[in-house]
């Protein structure tokens, strides 16, 4: 099992003094990997629903201030030396796919190996309308295109792509990833599609987990696993080379559920046991969403997970 965690792209920690410390300290503790999220833009009036909550929270402040995913992982790649810098997840619609490929070979290049690219198709109706990208509805099929000229351009010494929405040819793309073939891709989402295009596009499958919204309980994951396995069976893939890199909130003790205890919450022993549990269905990553307002906060969690939670399994 391996450890993330995220580290904030909007409100008062994301700015450069936080994030230098948050993410040397995450580096420190040994967790394998930081994490970013994606939004270039807030509505100031939504008519979309924010997948992960039961009622209408979304996740950013009244401001609807965000840090560029992308920029930012750069910049956290400048002040870590070892840490994997994982978008989770990169909207993959929102960005020419030319343009993303090479803003992706050049933070793997320059972080020496380090990125984790974590994608999904998107949510936010109005942020693909603000920016202009192939339509809303058809944002699957596109993110599929897009995945596969990225390991086009990555890959091939003439990279050639003739699809609906990308068409490439007559290019030199350098220089490639560091990461052979190309850095990992790890495919959010909670739908049966995105776990075929798991299977099909990427090296993991990212849910999100024990938030009331999308709970994935270990008897939903274990029947979302097994179509993962049946699906790459049936396309002729081995099971084995898709792993399960799940999200999921850290909550603070006193948080329950209605039902009892939520996942991830309580004391380190009953934490370190809902890893064990989750391990043992397949899950291959677990990151923690430790954000807070407060840098001090943020610093306590990361220590406390590492050496109070994590020492345990």
């Amino acid at each position: 099992m391996k450890f993330g965690f995220y580290i904030p792209s909007h409100g008062p920690m994301a700015r450069r003094g936080p994030l230098i410390e948050i993410a040397q300290a995450g580096e420190d503790q040994r967790y394998d990997s930081v994490v970013v999220g994606d939004h270039i833009m807030a509505p100031q009036v939504m008519r979309s629903a924010y997948p992960y909550s039961v009622g209408s929270e979304v996740p950013w402040d009244e401001s609807g201030e965000h840090l560029e995913q992308l920029t930012e992982l750069t910049f956290l790649a400048a002040v870590t030396n070892r840490i994997r810098l994982v978008s989770s997840v990169m909207i993959v619609p929102y960005r020419n796919p030319l343009l993303a490929a090479k803003i992706l070979a050049t933070l793997d290049v320059l972080s020496e190996g380090r990125l984790i690219v974590g994608v999904g198709v998107g949510w936010l109706e109005e942020e693909f309308e603000a920016l202009d990208t192939p339509p809303f509805a058809d944002r699957g099929a596109v993110t599929d295109e897009y995945l596969e000229a990225f390991k086009e351009l990555w890959t091939s010494d003439d990279p050639t792509y003739d699809g609906q929405y990308v068409k490439l040819s007559n290019l030199e793309f350098t220089p490639k990833p560091v990461q052979k073939p190309h850095p990992p891709i790890w495919v959010g989402g909670q739908s049966k599609p995105a776990i075929r295009r798991a299977v099909e596009h990427g090296n993991a499958w990212h849910p999100v987990g024990a938030t009331p919204a999308t709970p994935l309980e270990p008897e939903k994951l274990v029947s979302d696993i097994a179509y993962l396995r049946g699906h790459a069976e049936r396309i002729g893939r081995d099971p084995s080379e898709v792993g399960i890199a799940m999200k999921a909130p850290l909550y603070d003790a006193e948080r329950s559920s209605e039902g009892g205890r939520r996942r991830f919450s309580g004391e380190p022993q009953q934490i370190a046991q809902d890893i064990r549990t989750y391990a043992e269905l397949g899950v291959t990553d677990l990151i923690f969403d430790v954000r807070s307002s407060d840098l001090s906060r943020i610093l306590e969690r990361l220590a406390w997970l590492s050496e109070e939670v994590i020492a345990l399994v």
